[in-house]
């Protein structure tokens, strides 16, 4: 994809903005599961709970962490500490999630009382989305 959509974010965080909460809303509900490997090391499996689709691109993860956007912006700090605004587009954060070894997600569909499992390409479809959402706010 030829998208370019770049990303700058703050070192803290602003406040969503009323269409970035109506999102929110619109995807509460949707417990997702992030099942993520790193590297080819089997050891490094390990999965990440969110609340909704929304919080598992950008948001909060139950116990303080952040999603996958965080774990990306979290990968540059490491890289680069000095760093007090952090700015990439969209296919740094592709090259991110293709990167890892294995990433998919369970998505809680409530009508069917199951999680539905999704795979990479839904999540770079859905940052995508969220990250366009973003930038039209």
């Amino acid at each position: 994809m030829d998208f370019a959509i770049g990303v700058r974010r703050p070192a803290r965080r602003r406040a969503a903005s009323a269409a970035g909460a109506l999102f929110a809303r619109n995807m509460a509900g949707r417990h997702t599961i992030i099942l993520i490997q790193p590297s080819q090391n089997r050891a490094t499996r390990t999965f990440m709970d969110f609340n909704s689709v929304s919080h598992a691109l950008d948001g909060r993860l139950l116990y303080g962490m952040t999603g996958i956007c965080g774990l990306y912006e979290r990968k540059i700090r490491d890289i680069n500490p000095m760093a007090r605004d952090l700015t990439y587009d969209i296919n740094d954060l592709y090259n991110f999630i293709d990167g890892l070894t294995d990433i998919s997600a369970l998505v809680f569909d409530r009508s069917l009382h199951a999680f539905l499992p999704y795979d990479r390409r839904w999540i770079k479809q859905e940052m995508f989305q969220h990250l366009k959402r973003l930038a039209q706010q």
